[in-house]
């Protein structure tokens, strides 16, 4: 009785992965690809827009919750991070000199007071919305993130294109943020059906100010 129990249970349970595997082939053959370019009304490619795709039901899955913001060259860098909600993000000093990295945003407010290196604990984004970054050492000193609540987003190259592959069929919300947008702009509803969607959208943006780094002091700040 108990190798016949066992049979079944056993027969049952290879039923219940193949139909998971037949469940999660069905739902890759109808994910989708979707490529949005993002010019200025002149026509210009726009690097560092975020693209962002919001599904209108359900609850999305989470996805890598570890992300890097190095400080080179007396910069931030990246520029512009897009995060989901819960990332934990480390900031390693590359400079031969220390730094003191802060932000006042509501979604995140924190400080790293003047350190080299790389701080023994990452700070952990869980609050959606834009996070401003600076350094009290050096002013000109800005970067951004952005977090959100979806696995689903990429920001543009210097050609203004992205990609976002494997979005599972369904209607989403597209969103389009700029650290230097000149206006707010509408979310797009779209429907995607394994398929490839391509999307132009135009953001209106202010150009990023170059500011002149002045000479290492004696100190090498």
């Amino acid at each position: 009785m108990a190798d016949r129990a066992g049979h079944q249970t056993g027969r049952l349970t290879l039923r219940l992965i193949l139909a998971a595997l037949v469940l999660a082939l069905a739902c890759a053959a109808d994910a989708a690809s979707v490529t949005v370019r993002v010019r200025t009304p002149a026509g210009t490619p726009v690097e560092d827009a975020a693209v962002v795709l919001d599904a209108v039901s359900g609850v999305p899955p989470k996805s890598r919750r570890r992300a890097t913001i190095e400080q080179r060259n007396r910069d931030f860098v990246p520029y512009l991070s897009i995060v989901q909600k819960g990332t934990a993000i480390d900031f390693p000093n590359r400079d031969p000199f220390k730094h003191h990295v802060y932000s006042f945003s509501p979604a995140k407010v924190f400080e790293i007071k003047l350190y080299a290196g790389k701080p023994a604990n990452p700070v952990v984004f869980d609050e959606t919305g834009v996070v401003a970054l600076g350094c009290n050492i050096h002013d000109w000193m800005e970067a951004y993130v952005l977090v959100v609540d979806t696995p689903w987003f990429a920001k543009t190259g210097a050609d203004g294109v992205v990609r976002i592959d494997r979005v599972p069929a369904g209607a989403y919300r597209l969103r389009l943020w700029h650290p230097r947008q000149k206006a707010a702009v509408a979310d797009i509803g779209i429907e995607l059906r394994g398929a490839t969607r391509h999307i132009d959208l135009a953001l209106d943006v202010a150009p990023r100010a170059i500011v002149a780094k002045p000479p290492l002091d004696v100190g090498g700040y």
